[in-house]
């Protein structure tokens, strides 16, 4: 992810690792799209290309009457909001950016582009910031030579910069911890399998490709030390939703008696929702299950489930790293400490 001439650039995550290609995103509305499209995702990343995709509507809309340009920004800020339901992190930056624009009504609407623009570059750099933190929190859970097995894609793709889970994975390998990782390949969309693993060979961290349904089979033979995920959006409780998949992880490594990491910025917490009964589960084309790039392997006319997410209940969590440090075990008290400084 990049912000070059006022416009959002990305790389495009459908064509890897087979090519390597990117988007440009010159307004709100080709931003939404590509967050649709799943051009970019994972949940810090989608919040930094909305706050660029802001940054690129004010822009076009500078020369614009301040009427004008009050209610184009309300139009985008519409048309990123519903780009994907899930994904706490871009409804935080679009209201973080919301707020700070009431700040600016009385100024020209070019002014206000600059400063949203700076406002979105200053988003982008702390969730670098705030990954590096996690991952440093996150390494001391990490025990030398660990098998670390992880589910979807958690990595620099999927944020501004260095990664959560994946963050931490870094981060003890910095220290010398040499961790190697089992790459679940993330059924339907192949998050783990075409972006972890490639994300990792390119660290050159260790890594071995499973498909999702190894995981019981890999943790009965004692090939996994603990388990590490992101997160997409976290209750006032601790529940987490994720990549699809991530709960049945939890319960095998409950079972197993294998340490669950999440780990997740303080800005995918959604302390408006209670519990994970209220976190929106986003339904994607029953194509992504059916097939994948263009090859068809079921029946045509079949039906087919795809939520996108699942969600873990807290006490299957073993701890939740954060940039302040880690919650273990999560829940309502000890979350609500996190925000309290």
């Amino acid at each position: 992810m990049a912000w070059r001439d006022h416009a959002l650039e990305l790389v495009d995550q459908r064509v890897l690792p087979l090519r390597f290609e990117t988007v440009r995103c010159a307004d709100a509305f080709e931003t939404a799209a590509a967050i649709r499209a799943m051009v970019v995702r994972g949940a810090p990343a989608i919040g930094c290309a909305a706050a660029f995709g802001v940054a690129a509507e004010a822009w076009k809309s500078r020369e614009f009457e301040p009427a004008a340009f009050e209610a184009a920004l309300m139009r985008t800020r519409n048309v990123l909001a519903a780009s994907r339901p899930t994904a706490v992190n871009l409804r935080w930056a679009l209201e973080r950016l919301t707020r700070a624009v009431q700040g600016w009504l009385d100024l020209a609407p070019s002014a206000i582009a600059a400063r949203i623009e700076a406002e979105a570059v200053r988003m982008f750099e702390e969730d670098i910031a705030v990954n590096r933190a996690m991952g440093a929190a996150g390494a001391a859970l990490i025990p030398q030579g660990a098998r670390i097995m992880t589910h979807c894609n958690t990595g620099a793709l999927a944020t501004a910069g260095h990664g959560t889970a994946l963050g931490v994975v870094r981060s003890a390998r910095d220290l010398g911890r040499n961790p190697s990782v089992i790459a679940n390949e993330t059924r339907p969309f192949l998050q783990g399998a075409r972006l972890t693993a490639w994300e990792l060979m390119q660290e050159r961290i260790p890594v071995t490709l499973a498909t999702d349904n190894m995981a019981g089979h890999l943790m009965k033979a004692g090939q996994v030390d603990l388990v590490i995920v992101g997160a997409d959006r976290i209750a006032a409780n601790g529940d987490t939703a994720n990549k699809i998949g991530t709960y049945p992880l939890a319960v095998l490594a409950q079972r197993h008696r294998i340490p669950f990491y999440v780990a997740a910025p303080l800005s995918t917490f959604d302390l408006r929702i209670a519990d994970g009964t209220g976190i929106p589960i986003e339904e994607r084309d029953a194509e992504e299950v059916t097939g994948f790039a263009g090859v068809r392997w079921a029946p045509e006319g079949v039906a087919a489930f795809n939520p996108a997410f699942d969600v873990t209940p807290a006490e299957l969590i073993t701890g939740i790293v954060t940039e302040r440090g880690v919650v273990s075990p999560p829940g309502k008290e000890a979350i609500a400490k996190l925000f309290a400084g």
